[in-house]
């Protein structure tokens, strides 16, 4: 008889601490772009698209690591993956449009943050660094390491979910001093972001066998849960493995885990390469409309 996840109660499932926790952030938000605005020097009002972007990126957070997709990804790799996903590519745009600039640029000209940001923003260093920290974290070593312990869990994916803001920032930000890539070299920078995260997918998706213990191992499987189920309530149950909740085969599980990851990416990746390309041709498109009106603007003696 297959077994539901709601066995692991309310906490596990729903987060309640993190779920308080962005409710702070997200009221902090609304009154520094709200109330407290006039304390920064060159404030604007912010947009309802900026504020609703905002939202929707915190809500994303939450669905990721707070709802029950959360607690899906230490039992399964599919879920893991998507998780994964929507974590990286999808929520940190929404956060990067969902500021406003003037905000951005309080922030960004800290003196403590200024220097780093500037360094991990160049955009060979961001792609290198995201790629790299995402590839070797699902090194089968590595992430069922990981996987032990939970600060180590939640350093390791904050560090990623760092990098792939970093990522990002090169491609979408909106202050005109930041934007260092054109048109074309932005759709470079795309298809480089896309080639260099294909070998981690295709380890995923190929491999013959079942990589992760995580996944396949009872032992390593209850690490992997306790990092959001109370080790007491774990204790007490009599758990045998993910196909208890009626999951696919770990060898399986993981392949579709890979292939979700993949189409995702691509899904975003090819959005945003359409944006780029009319935004880009667009641009040319006024420039050379500037440049005829001066052609054709009569001379004066």
């Amino acid at each position: 008889m297959e077994m539901s996840i709601d066995i692991f109660g309310f906490r596990a499932l729903w987060s309640p601490y993190f779920f308080v926790s962005l409710l702070v952030i997200t009221i902090l938000y609304f009154m520094i772009v709200g109330p407290w605005r006039h304390r920064f020097t060159h404030s604007e009002p912010t947009s309802i698209k900026t504020k609703v972007l905002f939202v929707l990126g915190m809500i994303l957070l939450y669905l990721c690591k707070g709802s029950p997709i959360d607690l899906l990804g230490h039992m399964t790799m599919s879920a893991h993956m998507t998780q994964m996903a929507v974590l990286y590519l999808i929520v940190p745009t929404f956060f990067i449009l969902g500021v406003p600039n003037w905000l951005w640029r309080v922030f960004i000209n800290l003196k403590v943050i200024k220097p780093f940001f500037k360094f991990f923003t160049k955009p060979l260093i961001a792609l290198v660094l995201f790629n790299g920290s995402f590839s070797l974290y699902h090194i089968p070593l590595v992430f069922d390491f990981v996987k032990t312990n939970v600060i180590i869990h939640a350093a390791t994916t904050s560090v990623i979910f760092i990098a792939a803001f970093f990522m990002w920032w090169p491609l979408i930000n909106k202050l005109e001093e930041w934007n260092t890539l054109s048109g074309l070299k932005k759709v470079g920078y795309i298809f480089a972001d896309g080639m260099l995260l294909t070998p981690a997918c295709a380890l995923i998706i190929f491999a013959d066998t079942a990589m992760y213990s995580t996944y396949t191992e009872l032992g390593a499987w209850m690490n992997a849960l306790a990092l959001c189920v109370p080790a007491s309530m774990l204790e007490s149950m009599n758990l045998t493995g993910p196909q208890m909740f009626g999951f696919m085969p770990p060898l399986e599980d993981q392949r579709t885990g890979g292939v979700i990851m993949k189409i995702i990416q691509e899904f975003v990746y090819a959005i945003l390469l359409a944006k780029v390309f009319f935004e880009w041709v667009r641009k040319e498109r006024e420039d050379e409309k500037l440049l005829d009106e001066q052609l054709l603007k009569p001379q004066t003696n």
